[in-house]
Protein backbone atom coordinates (compact mmCIF):
# COMPACT_ATOMS: atom_id res chain seq x y z
CA UNK A 1 0.00 0.00 0.00
CA UNK A 2 1.27 3.35 -0.86
CA UNK A 3 0.82 6.86 1.33
CA UNK A 4 1.71 10.24 0.88
CA UNK A 5 2.06 13.51 2.72
CA UNK A 6 0.94 16.62 1.82
CA UNK A 7 4.50 17.49 0.96
CA UNK A 8 5.33 14.10 -0.73
CA UNK A 9 2.03 14.78 -3.13
CA UNK A 10 3.53 18.45 -3.55
CA UNK A 11 6.46 17.46 -4.97
CA UNK A 12 4.77 14.18 -6.71
CA UNK A 13 2.25 16.69 -9.29
CA UNK A 14 2.60 18.92 -12.01
CA UNK A 15 -0.05 21.30 -12.14
CA UNK A 16 0.02 21.76 -15.73
CA UNK A 17 -0.40 17.18 -16.01
CA UNK A 18 -3.23 18.05 -13.11
CA UNK A 19 -4.76 20.29 -15.58
CA UNK A 20 -4.39 17.92 -19.24
CA UNK A 21 -5.84 15.00 -17.15
CA UNK A 22 -8.66 17.00 -15.40
CA UNK A 23 -9.63 18.40 -19.46
CA UNK A 24 -9.22 14.42 -20.61
CA UNK A 25 -11.52 13.42 -17.85
CA UNK A 26 -14.57 16.17 -18.58
CA UNK A 27 -13.80 16.41 -22.01
CA UNK A 28 -15.24 12.45 -22.06
CA UNK A 29 -18.01 13.07 -19.75
CA UNK A 30 -19.62 11.56 -17.25
CA UNK A 31 -21.75 8.68 -18.61
CA UNK A 32 -19.08 6.53 -17.44
CA UNK A 33 -18.71 7.99 -13.66
CA UNK A 34 -20.56 6.81 -10.49
CA UNK A 35 -20.35 10.04 -8.14
CA UNK A 36 -22.99 10.52 -5.62
CA UNK A 37 -23.89 14.06 -4.70
CA UNK A 38 -21.57 14.75 -2.02
CA UNK A 39 -22.48 13.56 2.06
CA UNK A 40 -22.50 16.21 4.55
CA UNK A 41 -22.52 14.88 8.20
CA UNK A 42 -22.60 17.23 11.02
CA UNK A 43 -20.70 16.55 13.95
CA UNK A 44 -20.07 18.28 16.94
CA UNK A 45 -16.70 19.88 16.32
CA UNK A 46 -17.52 20.62 12.60
CA UNK A 47 -18.37 18.81 9.58
CA UNK A 48 -17.85 16.02 7.51
CA UNK A 49 -17.77 15.75 4.09
CA UNK A 50 -16.84 12.22 1.92
CA UNK A 51 -16.56 12.17 -1.62
CA UNK A 52 -16.55 8.49 -3.42
CA UNK A 53 -16.17 8.08 -7.08
CA UNK A 54 -15.95 5.57 -9.43
CA UNK A 55 -15.38 5.58 -13.38
CA UNK A 56 -16.74 2.13 -15.04
CA UNK A 57 -14.13 0.45 -16.20
CA UNK A 58 -11.30 1.52 -14.72
CA UNK A 59 -9.14 -0.75 -11.72
CA UNK A 60 -9.17 1.83 -8.83
CA UNK A 61 -11.85 4.09 -7.57
CA UNK A 62 -11.65 6.04 -4.02
CA UNK A 63 -13.52 8.36 -1.50
CA UNK A 64 -12.13 11.66 -0.29
CA UNK A 65 -13.17 12.35 3.54
CA UNK A 66 -12.56 16.30 4.62
CA UNK A 67 -13.15 17.02 8.27
CA UNK A 68 -13.97 21.16 8.16
CA UNK A 69 -13.55 22.39 11.91
CA UNK A 70 -15.79 25.01 13.66
CA UNK A 71 -13.08 26.56 15.40
CA UNK A 72 -9.60 27.30 14.17
CA UNK A 73 -7.11 24.80 14.97
CA UNK A 74 -2.91 24.96 14.76
CA UNK A 75 -3.23 22.72 11.73
CA UNK A 76 -5.88 24.64 10.12
CA UNK A 77 -9.66 24.51 10.05
CA UNK A 78 -9.49 21.82 7.41
CA UNK A 79 -8.19 18.08 6.94
CA UNK A 80 -8.74 15.67 4.35
CA UNK A 81 -7.14 11.98 3.13
CA UNK A 82 -8.08 10.21 0.04
CA UNK A 83 -8.30 6.76 0.18
CA UNK A 84 -8.15 4.96 -3.29
CA UNK A 85 -9.29 1.18 -3.76
CA UNK A 86 -8.83 -1.98 -6.59
CA UNK A 87 -12.19 -1.89 -7.87
CA UNK A 88 -12.53 -5.55 -8.08
CA UNK A 89 -11.23 -6.47 -4.38
CA UNK A 90 -11.93 -3.38 -2.91
CA UNK A 91 -8.29 -3.68 -1.41
CA UNK A 92 -7.13 -0.75 0.25
CA UNK A 93 -3.98 0.17 -2.43
CA UNK A 94 -3.37 3.81 -1.43
CA UNK A 95 -3.48 6.54 1.58
CA UNK A 96 -3.16 10.44 0.62
CA UNK A 97 -2.81 12.94 2.90
CA UNK A 98 -4.86 15.42 1.10
CA UNK A 99 -5.09 19.05 1.86
CA UNK A 100 -2.20 19.55 -1.31
CA UNK A 101 -4.19 17.07 -3.77
CA UNK A 102 -7.80 19.29 -2.64
CA UNK A 103 -5.86 23.11 -3.54
CA UNK A 104 -4.37 21.41 -6.85
CA UNK A 105 -7.36 19.86 -8.16
CA UNK A 106 -9.42 23.00 -7.47
CA UNK A 107 -7.04 25.29 -9.07
CA UNK A 108 -6.63 23.14 -11.87
CA UNK A 109 -9.58 23.23 -12.59
CA UNK A 110 -10.13 26.54 -12.10
CA UNK A 111 -7.00 27.08 -14.59
CA UNK A 112 -8.92 25.07 -17.40
CA UNK A 113 -11.91 27.15 -16.96
CA UNK A 114 -10.23 29.94 -16.96
CA UNK A 115 -8.59 29.20 -20.37
CA UNK A 116 -11.53 28.62 -21.98
CA UNK A 117 -13.31 31.27 -20.91
CA UNK A 118 -11.43 34.50 -19.73
CA UNK A 119 -9.71 36.92 -22.73
CA UNK A 120 -6.82 35.50 -24.53
CA UNK A 121 -5.18 39.19 -23.46
CA UNK A 122 -5.93 39.39 -19.69
CA UNK A 123 -3.31 40.67 -17.79
CA UNK A 124 -4.50 40.95 -14.45
CA UNK A 125 -5.15 38.20 -11.76
CA UNK A 126 -7.02 39.18 -8.96
CA UNK A 127 -7.51 36.73 -6.08
CA UNK A 128 -9.65 37.57 -2.90
CA UNK A 129 -8.49 35.72 -0.01
CA UNK A 130 -5.12 34.71 1.59
CA UNK A 131 -5.49 30.60 2.43
CA UNK A 132 -4.55 27.23 1.12
CA UNK A 133 -6.87 28.16 -1.92
CA UNK A 134 -5.13 32.01 -2.59
CA UNK A 135 -1.76 30.70 -3.00
CA UNK A 136 -3.04 27.43 -4.91
CA UNK A 137 -4.57 29.39 -7.47
CA UNK A 138 -1.57 31.99 -7.77
CA UNK A 139 0.99 29.21 -8.44
CA UNK A 140 -1.78 27.55 -11.51
CA UNK A 141 -3.70 30.20 -12.53
CA UNK A 142 -0.45 31.93 -14.78
CA UNK A 143 0.48 28.77 -16.27
CA UNK A 144 -3.00 29.51 -18.66
CA UNK A 145 -2.40 33.18 -18.84
CA UNK A 146 0.72 35.25 -19.31
CA UNK A 147 -0.63 37.95 -16.23
CA UNK A 148 1.19 41.10 -15.76
CA UNK A 149 0.29 42.08 -12.33
CA UNK A 150 -1.77 39.88 -9.55
CA UNK A 151 -3.73 42.03 -6.90
CA UNK A 152 -4.59 40.68 -3.42
CA UNK A 153 -7.69 41.17 -1.34
CA UNK A 154 -7.73 39.67 2.46
CA UNK A 155 -9.97 40.06 5.29
CA UNK A 156 -7.67 42.63 6.63
CA UNK A 157 -4.80 44.70 5.82
CA UNK A 158 -2.24 42.98 7.41
CA UNK A 159 -3.02 39.40 6.68
CA UNK A 160 -3.01 40.67 3.06
CA UNK A 161 0.50 42.36 3.28
CA UNK A 162 2.09 39.53 5.22
CA UNK A 163 0.47 36.67 2.37
CA UNK A 164 1.41 39.57 -0.55
CA UNK A 165 5.21 38.96 0.99
CA UNK A 166 5.32 35.45 1.54
CA UNK A 167 4.53 35.00 -2.20
CA UNK A 168 6.14 37.41 -3.85
CA UNK A 169 9.18 35.31 -3.56
CA UNK A 170 7.47 32.80 -5.59
CA UNK A 171 6.05 35.57 -8.34
CA UNK A 172 7.13 36.19 -11.66
CA UNK A 173 4.91 39.93 -11.68
CA UNK A 174 4.93 42.57 -9.96
CA UNK A 175 1.93 41.52 -6.79
CA UNK A 176 0.52 44.28 -4.81
CA UNK A 177 -2.38 44.32 -2.01
CA UNK A 178 -5.65 45.51 -2.62
CA UNK A 179 -8.95 46.51 -1.01
CA UNK A 180 -12.15 44.36 -2.36
CA UNK A 181 -13.37 47.72 -4.15
CA UNK A 182 -10.45 48.04 -6.63
CA UNK A 183 -9.45 44.55 -6.79
CA UNK A 184 -13.00 43.74 -8.14
CA UNK A 185 -13.23 47.28 -10.34
CA UNK A 186 -8.95 46.39 -12.14
CA UNK A 187 -8.82 42.60 -12.69
CA UNK A 188 -9.65 40.63 -15.82
CA UNK A 189 -9.45 37.42 -14.08
CA UNK A 190 -10.97 37.05 -10.45
CA UNK A 191 -10.99 34.13 -7.94
CA UNK A 192 -12.71 34.25 -4.86
CA UNK A 193 -10.89 31.85 -2.51
CA UNK A 194 -13.05 32.79 0.57
CA UNK A 195 -15.16 31.03 3.01
CA UNK A 196 -17.48 34.21 3.23
CA UNK A 197 -20.89 34.06 3.22
CA UNK A 198 -21.41 37.69 2.47
CA UNK A 199 -21.10 38.97 -1.30
CA UNK A 200 -17.54 40.13 -1.44
CA UNK A 201 -18.22 43.18 -3.54
CA UNK A 202 -20.90 45.17 -5.70
CA UNK A 203 -21.36 43.03 -8.90
CA UNK A 204 -21.68 46.65 -10.33
CA UNK A 205 -18.27 47.01 -9.79
CA UNK A 206 -17.10 44.47 -12.21
CA UNK A 207 -15.78 45.83 -15.56
CA UNK A 208 -17.00 43.91 -19.01
CA UNK A 209 -14.98 41.78 -20.18
CA UNK A 210 -13.55 39.99 -16.38
CA UNK A 211 -13.65 36.44 -16.14
CA UNK A 212 -14.51 35.42 -12.48
CA UNK A 213 -13.98 31.79 -10.86
CA UNK A 214 -16.12 31.69 -7.54
CA UNK A 215 -14.43 28.36 -5.49
CA UNK A 216 -14.89 29.30 -1.92
CA UNK A 217 -17.98 27.94 -0.74
CA UNK A 218 -20.61 25.17 -0.68
CA UNK A 219 -23.06 26.44 0.97
CA UNK A 220 -26.78 27.35 -0.27
CA UNK A 221 -26.71 30.04 2.03
CA UNK A 222 -23.13 31.07 1.03
CA UNK A 223 -22.10 33.26 -1.62
CA UNK A 224 -19.07 34.84 -2.38
CA UNK A 225 -20.74 37.35 -5.38
CA UNK A 226 -24.42 39.10 -5.49
CA UNK A 227 -27.03 38.72 -7.77
CA UNK A 228 -26.86 41.50 -9.66
CA UNK A 229 -23.68 40.10 -10.81
CA UNK A 230 -24.71 36.73 -11.65
CA UNK A 231 -27.85 38.43 -13.35
CA UNK A 232 -24.87 40.03 -15.55
CA UNK A 233 -22.76 37.23 -16.60
CA UNK A 234 -22.93 34.03 -18.90
CA UNK A 235 -22.31 31.59 -15.93
CA UNK A 236 -21.21 28.08 -16.12
CA UNK A 237 -20.26 25.31 -13.29
CA UNK A 238 -18.36 22.42 -12.97
CA UNK A 239 -21.07 20.02 -12.76
CA UNK A 240 -25.39 20.77 -12.96
CA UNK A 241 -26.17 18.62 -9.80
CA UNK A 242 -23.65 20.31 -7.88
CA UNK A 243 -24.58 23.71 -8.23
CA UNK A 244 -28.15 23.11 -7.78
CA UNK A 245 -27.57 21.34 -4.62
CA UNK A 246 -24.66 23.44 -3.17
CA UNK A 247 -23.78 26.67 -5.11
CA UNK A 248 -25.42 29.77 -2.98
CA UNK A 249 -24.31 32.18 -5.24
CA UNK A 250 -26.64 30.45 -7.92
CA UNK A 251 -29.65 29.11 -5.15
CA UNK A 252 -29.79 32.36 -3.59
CA UNK A 253 -31.28 34.75 -7.11
CA UNK A 254 -33.01 31.13 -8.11
CA UNK A 255 -34.89 31.27 -5.00
CA UNK A 256 -35.47 34.66 -4.87
CA UNK A 257 -37.04 34.26 -8.72
CA UNK A 258 -33.90 36.75 -10.09
CA UNK A 259 -32.85 34.14 -12.13
CA UNK A 260 -34.14 30.91 -13.99
CA UNK A 261 -32.04 27.06 -14.29
CA UNK A 262 -31.64 28.21 -17.59
CA UNK A 263 -29.38 31.13 -16.76
CA UNK A 264 -26.75 28.56 -16.09
CA UNK A 265 -25.73 28.07 -19.67
CA UNK A 266 -23.38 25.00 -19.30
CA UNK A 267 -21.45 22.56 -17.32
CA UNK A 268 -17.28 22.31 -17.77
CA UNK A 269 -17.73 19.04 -19.99
CA UNK A 270 -19.49 21.04 -22.18
CA UNK A 271 -17.53 24.19 -22.56
CA UNK A 272 -14.30 21.65 -22.40
CA UNK A 273 -15.95 19.53 -25.35
CA UNK A 274 -17.33 22.70 -26.92
CA UNK A 275 -20.90 21.03 -26.90
CA UNK A 276 -21.67 24.60 -25.61
CA UNK A 277 -20.14 28.28 -26.08
CA UNK A 278 -17.86 29.84 -23.71
CA UNK A 279 -16.99 33.42 -24.12
CA UNK A 280 -18.81 35.21 -27.26
CA UNK A 281 -17.36 38.33 -27.03
CA UNK A 282 -14.68 40.49 -25.66
CA UNK A 283 -17.10 42.45 -23.72
CA UNK A 284 -18.46 39.64 -21.84
CA UNK A 285 -18.86 38.92 -18.05
CA UNK A 286 -17.78 35.48 -17.61
CA UNK A 287 -18.39 33.42 -14.27
CA UNK A 288 -17.49 29.44 -13.17
CA UNK A 289 -19.33 28.72 -10.12
CA UNK A 290 -17.08 25.25 -9.05
CA UNK A 291 -18.19 23.72 -5.29
CA UNK A 292 -15.46 21.02 -6.22
CA UNK A 293 -16.50 17.01 -7.14
CA UNK A 294 -15.22 13.47 -6.47
CA UNK A 295 -14.30 13.49 -9.72
CA UNK A 296 -11.67 16.01 -9.58
CA UNK A 297 -10.20 14.37 -6.86
CA UNK A 298 -10.22 10.98 -8.21
CA UNK A 299 -8.39 11.88 -11.37
CA UNK A 300 -5.95 13.76 -9.28
CA UNK A 301 -5.23 10.77 -7.20
CA UNK A 302 -4.68 8.60 -10.22
CA UNK A 303 -1.87 10.56 -11.39
CA UNK A 304 -0.13 10.99 -8.03
CA UNK A 305 -0.80 6.74 -7.80
CA UNK A 306 0.56 6.56 -11.36
CA UNK A 307 3.39 8.25 -11.09
CA UNK A 308 4.75 6.71 -7.47
CA UNK A 309 4.17 3.20 -9.18
CA UNK A 310 6.19 4.81 -12.27
CA UNK A 311 8.94 5.56 -9.43
CA UNK A 312 9.11 2.41 -7.66
CA UNK A 313 9.26 0.41 -10.51
CA UNK A 314 12.31 2.29 -12.11
CA UNK A 315 13.76 1.82 -8.52
CA UNK A 316 13.21 -2.01 -8.70
CA UNK A 317 14.68 -2.17 -12.12
CA UNK A 318 18.21 -0.32 -10.96
CA UNK A 319 18.06 -2.14 -7.51
CA UNK A 320 17.81 -5.45 -10.42
CA UNK A 321 20.66 -4.47 -12.66
CA UNK A 322 23.34 -3.62 -9.85
CA UNK A 323 22.14 -6.53 -8.00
Amino acid sequence: MFTCTDAELEALLDPLQVIGAMRAAFAGGLEKVSMPQRLHLETDTGTLLIMPCAIAGDEVCGVKMVSVSREARPEGRVKASYLMFETSTTRTIAVFEANYLTDVRTAATTALATEILARSDAVTLGIFGTGRQAKAHLAVLPRVRSFRRILISGTSATKTEAFVQRMRQQCECEIKAADAETCARSSDVICTCTSSVQPLFPGKRIQPGTHLNLIGTFQPCAREVDSALIRRARVFVDTYEAAFAEAGEILVPLHAGEIGREHVLGDLHEIVSAVKAGRRSRDEITAFKSVGCALEDLVTAKLALRTIRSRASETAGRRSVTS
